[in-house]
């Protein structure tokens, strides 16, 4: 497993892209965007998770637009993300992780990814947090 950086340290563009390689996830471009964030150190805090599923929430920091999903590894989830991968989510990077839950199991993770993406899902995360 990968120790990731913490919020707290100063990481530089060549850190992240060391982290990325050795993650296996290859990026042909970074974005400057990206870059002005990971060094003002938004990256998110490291963990050590082991054995668990997580439902997750994730806010791009220039729109108002949520990423729901499920993964093993929150970390590396949020850096793939983060690196522009999937293309219909390139617009709204960066990400930061907004909510999140834990699992034993992955079905347990699916079942509550697809409660995040129904309109009583949408209204108890509005309603978490707009209070």
């Amino acid at each position: 497993m990968i120790n990731y950086p913490s919020k707290s340290s100063n990481l530089g563009l060549s850190e992240l892209l060391t982290i990325l390689q050795v993650s296996g996830i290859l990026i042909s471009r970074f974005p400057a965007r990206i870059e002005r964030r990971v060094r003002a150190g938004i990256l998110g805090e490291t963990t050590n998770y082991s054995a668990m599923f997580f439902a997750y929430v994730f806010k791009s920091l220039d729109h108002e637009f949520y990423f729901k999903g499920h993964c093993e590894n929150l970390d590396e989830r949020l850096i793939q993300h983060n690196s522009g991968m999937n293309e219909s989510i390139r617009p709204y990077i960066p990400f930061i992780l907004f909510y999140k839950e834990e699992f034993t199991t992955r079905q347990e993770a699916i079942k509550r990814e697809r409660y995040f993406k129904s309109a009583a899902g949408r209204r108890f995360l509005k309603k978490k947090f707009v209070s």
